[in-house]
């Protein structure tokens, strides 16, 4: 299996859609609890990529199995040398490597960017997957929020992790 990671386009955006969807409609990755149209999702996409963010796609045999994007950890100007992480793989190709390579993708180019502090809000305690694959690129747990959100007709946490990027707060940006 060849996975090539490359920059996301617009054309990936019906895979990302299903991505996407497949994970609110049946997991607890996202909190959403409808999953947004392709309309939406490129209008997301578009936002990130006009604002400099990184949007990264996975393709293996030529499909989409994978993607992965950074965002402003919070919007307040104290914040803007932190990114939070998502990173969404399709079904079919959970436990391949895949969410790692994206994550470590990712992460380089984050810090190429010259952000400092890469924080991952993960949905639910129970996505052992997730924090795994946190925990192999160097995320540190960081607290966990208690019953935050309500799916699935049950309370669920949100694990947060933190990474260092770069010089970290070593130095002044």
């Amino acid at each position: 299996m060849t996975v090539t990671i490359r920059p996301a386009q617009t054309a990936d955006i019906p895979a990302i859609t299903r991505i996407y969807a497949h994970a609110v409609e049946r997991g607890t990755a996202s909190f959403e609890l409808t999953p947004p149209d392709e309309t939406e999702m490129a209008r997301r996409m578009r936002h990130l990529l006009d604002n400099n963010f990184p949007y990264l796609a996975a393709e293996v045999d030529g499909a989409l199995a994978g993607y992965a994007y950074a965002s402003l950890y919070r919007t307040r100007p104290a914040y803007r040398f932190t990114v939070e992480d998502s990173v969404y793989v399709a079904p079919d190709m959970h436990r391949r490597g895949i969410g790692k390579m994206l994550l470590e993708k990712l992460i380089e180019d984050c810090t190429a960017l010259g952000f400092r502090q890469m924080i991952a809000v993960i949905g639910d305690s129970d996505q052992a997957a997730s924090i795994g694959v946190h925990k192999a690129c160097g995320f540190e747990p960081a607290g966990n929020l208690q019953n935050v959100g309500y799916k699935f007709d049950r309370w669920l946490d949100t694990p947060l992790m933190q990474r260092a990027l770069g010089r970290g707060s070593s130095t002044q940006p």
